[in-house]
């Protein structure tokens, strides 16, 4: 064992016993700390602000993916921050997912990888696992999302680049063998230990639990599959992922989307039981569907898309559940222009790209709805028959995140109508308020807790500088262990869900390099130039 290996093994406060031909690296990677609790405790150095905030990267030999452009990007923006304890937050945030949650990472050029059976899954070429935090399993979209801040460097950092084709890669796999699922276990051909679930769950189609962890229905789930594969395009130029596994997948998420668009009742008024069906021995209501597992009914030929469970893994109550219609109405339409640059099926782009129109037709004719206070908005949750849900809920896909998503423009007199009426506790019974802390929660964690990533996306959507500035620095006031959590106890912000969640911490960093781009003297200081990844 050479001194450095030593050296850092006791820098990590863990015993580890060196084998003949061990690899010396790998013996260092066993002794890390697990990153949960390492997350749950602060270290130095600290912040030196007002809130003194500690530094949370786990040491270097400890980190599961490296990248010199995002070490460049957090040099480039830390430096210029005015706020110390906003420049600790953003250091320990922006490389969180490289850092914590690359369980598995195989590049083509160096592996072939394992080949799975002829109808399973392919795991040749490059491949990339992710987690979400701290639950070793890997969440469609919030993998979409913990990659969102690294697609800009992907064009000038190779390592990156391979990353995000391999998620790609991998995501296909997850939708081309279970395309209903949300939450996936690593591939076999990782080598990584599977995730244990206790749950008990009686799911149409059935699924193997060795490849997934958890079945739940999500239509945004399969749209941050278009979308990781459309940012992917849009931020390198690059097709290379347009593989024969992808349009498999493609052909997939259109084939589910098909199924989960037809009514409870057929044209004779005749109950179909739908394709896709969940029940869990629970005695939480929002974990398990209603009427044997097939939820309330929908209506008719109405174009929306259902989706049984909504961004918070929590059940609709309203089948057509508008903000992932939205996203998917938005992502069919980019997947057609990348189809169509690769120089790929016109037919299929095209019905892409109708696809993608009339679902957003289907929207504005279904899901706006008077509101006695504020006029023309869009509902959370509709059901064709005319009972609407209006509320908000925390998680992306949100009605606060429409602009976001790129289905409206923040100006758009019916989002700005929607907007007021999310962010005010008399109309959205899941915007939550304390003498700590505010901003919308939903029924995932109960009435006490509104979760950070609300009000970054409220930020993101706001043209209201005060507003900006004051729900970033309630989110940093609320991260005293220098991460962002999943939700805060609006009485008392000591109280929280999570110490270690990368999607939150992606969201944080993104709010602040979107502020950086387009707003720097919010927080470099008046006259600053703006600091844009390029």
């Amino acid at each position: 064992m050479t001194l450095s290996t030593v050296l850092a093994i006791a820098l990590l406060g863990t015993q580890a016993t060196a084998l003949p031909g061990r690899d010396e690296s790998a013996i260092v990677r066993r002794a890390c700390p697990e990153y949960t609790s390492y997350a749950s405790t602060p270290h130095a150095p600290y912040s030196g602000g007002p809130l003194n905030l500690p530094f949370q990267r786990p040491a270097e030999v400890c980190r599961t993916f490296s990248s010199p452009a995002v070490e460049k990007v957090i040099e480039d923006i830390t430096s210029r921050l005015v706020d110390k304890d906003l420049a600790q937050l953003f250091r320990n945030a922006f490389p969180n997912t490289l850092d914590t949650t690359i369980r598995w990472h195989q590049n083509a050029s160096t592996s072939a990888g394992a080949k799975g059976k002829r109808d399973g899954p392919q795991w040749s070429g490059v491949q990339t696992f992710i987690v979400t935090g701290d639950i070793n399993a890997e969440w469609l979209r919030d993998s979409t999302n913990q990659l969102v801040n690294y697609q800009s460097l992907a064009a000038k950092d190779k390592s990156l680049y391979s990353l995000i084709l391999g998620a790609i890669s991998t995501q296909s796999e997850f939708v081309i063998q279970s395309p209903y699922c949300n939450a996936f276990q690593p591939p076999s051909a990782s080598g990584v230990k599977p995730e244990n679930s206790t749950q008990k769950d009686t799911v149409h189609p059935a699924y193997n639990p060795s490849f997934v962890f958890e079945c739940k229905y999500e239509l945004d789930s399969l749209a941050h599959f278009l979308q990781l594969g459309t940012e992917f395009y849009e931020k390198t130029g690059s097709t290379e992922f347009l593989t024969e596994r992808w349009y498999k997948a493609l052909q997939t998420v259109l084939k589910t989307i098909d199924a989960q668009s037809k009514p409870t009742f057929n044209d004779k008024n005749q109950f179909v039981t739908n394709q896709y069906t969940f029940q869990r021995q629970t005695n939480i209501g929002t974990e398990t569907l209603s009427l044997s597992g097939v939820g309330n009914p929908l209506n008719g030929d109405t174009g929306l898309i259902r989706s049984a469970f909504r961004p918070s893994d929590d059940a609709t109550i309203l089948g057509f559940f508008i903000p992932p219609n939205a996203q998917m109405s938005v992502q069919l339409r980019k997947t057609a222009k990348v189809i169509k640059a690769a120089g790929g099926p016109a037919d299929l782009a095209a019905d892409l790209q109708e696809r993608g129109t009339k679902l957003a037709k289907a929207i504005h004719e279904h899901a706006i709805v008077q509101h006695p206070k504020y006029g023309d908005v869009y509902a959370f949750e509709v059901d064709g028959y005319g009972s609407r849900i209006l509320m908000d809920d925390a998680n992306i896909p949100s009605l606060l995140s429409l602009p976001y998503l790129g289905f409206v423009d923040k100006s758009d007199p019916v989002y700005q109508n929607t907007r007021k009426m999310v962010t005010d506790k008399a109309s959205n019974p899941y915007y939550l308020e304390g003498p700590q802390f505010h901003g919308i929660g939903g029924p995932h964690i109960g009435l006490e807790h509104a979760w950070p990533m609300s009000l970054l996306v409220q930020a993101m959507t706001s043209d209201d500088d005060d507003e900006i500035l004051g729900n970033l620095n309630l989110v940093r006031n609320s991260s005293l262990l220098g991460l962002v959590h999943e939700s805060i106890n609006v009485t008392n912000i000591k109280d929280y869900t999570r110490p270690w969640f990368a999607w939150a911490n992606s969201v944080f960093a993104e709010t602040v390099l979107k502020v950086a781009a387009e707003r720097p003297h919010l927080i470099f200081g008046e006259g600053a130039e703006p600091y844009i990844i390029s």
